[in-house]
């Protein structure tokens, strides 16, 4: 492919696999390289990419099926969410420009909003509103600001957010132990926002189905904050606080230049194969 587009949505459902199948089957003319579910988060993230014009309208069905069969007022699950489809990143990976990536985002942000009737803002660098380029800062007003797309007020299907983004690694840190004080004391102390770590977003989960404890996180950066030296400073937390790792876990792809100096094997990632590795070929 010339150009070639990645998109990453998350659905809130993390459980029920028909809904799962049927996001799946949403998914057509692109190629889709990851999908995984979680039922403490309740949550699923897809990795697919394409042609651009492709990745859009796969984006867009999928969003419409999740609407049809997630509704955001019985969710349970320990990972934040707004929407059915809570975020839609689009990637630029070869051939196509960041500008063209956010005229694409809002043609989808604004037929999401007219067609689906789902209230859409725009974030990252899509975003018409400064404040809003942060995720963290949308669901901090709690979505009080008018969408740039769609009704006022969500139904069912929740909001949804659409946006271009830098590559990012979504990577979780399994504890060995069930103390939720402790997870959340060390996503304080690792947090780029909180004076740790620069790129890095972090947050303490509890995974009741296990027993255990998670940091959730993403690293914004890989290049300035690698998955190694959040890994070692996680590592060394634990240890303070009377705990080890467990294991460690992908939710996605990771670029091949992420693991420079270091190895699956030492960052404890589970269930890495090949396909794990990001590949623009």
């Amino acid at each position: 492919m010339e150009q070639i587009l990645e998109c990453v949505p998350n659905f809130s459902e993390g459980k029920d696999p028909k809904v799962l199948k049927a996001i799946l089957q949403s998914l057509k003319g692109v190629e889709v390289l990851d999908h995984c579910a979680d039922l403490d988060h309740n949550r699923s993230v897809f990795t697919f990419i394409g042609e651009p014009d492709k990745v859009i309208e796969a984006a867009f069905q999928a969003c419409r099926t999740a609407a049809k069969l997630i509704d955001l007022t019985k969710h349970k699950g320990v990972h934040p969410r707004v929407g059915a489809t809570d975020v839609i990143p689009l990637i630029p990976i070869k051939g196509i420009t960041e500008k063209e990536a956010v005229a694409l985002s809002i043609s989808l942000a604004k037929r999401i909003g007219e067609e689906l009737n789902i209230p859409t803002y725009l974030y990252e660098k899509s975003a018409t509103i400064p404040s809003h380029k942060n995720l963290a800062n949308l669901r901090a007003k709690g979505f009080k600001d008018s969408p740039d797309f769609g009704p006022a007020t969500a139904g069912p299907a929740g909001f949804t957010v659409v946006g271009v983004r830098d590559f990012l690694i979504a990577f979780n840190i399994n504890l060995k132990t069930s103390d939720l004080k402790i997870a959340k004391t060390i996503a304080t102390q690792i947090r780029e926002k909180d004076g740790g770590l620069p790129c890095v977003k972090a947050l303490g989960l509890k995974l009741a189905s296990k027993g255990i404890t998670q940091i959730s996180m993403n690293l914004t950066n890989y290049r300035i904050t690698p998955p190694i030296k959040v890994f070692r400073l996680v590592r060394s937390l634990a240890h303070a606080h009377g705990t080890k790792i467990l294991e460690s876990e992908l939710i996605g792809l990771i670029p091949p230049e992420a693991l420079k100096n270091t190895s699956p094997k030492e960052l404890m990632i589970k269930d890495f194969n090949e396909k794990s590795i990001l590949s623009t070929q």
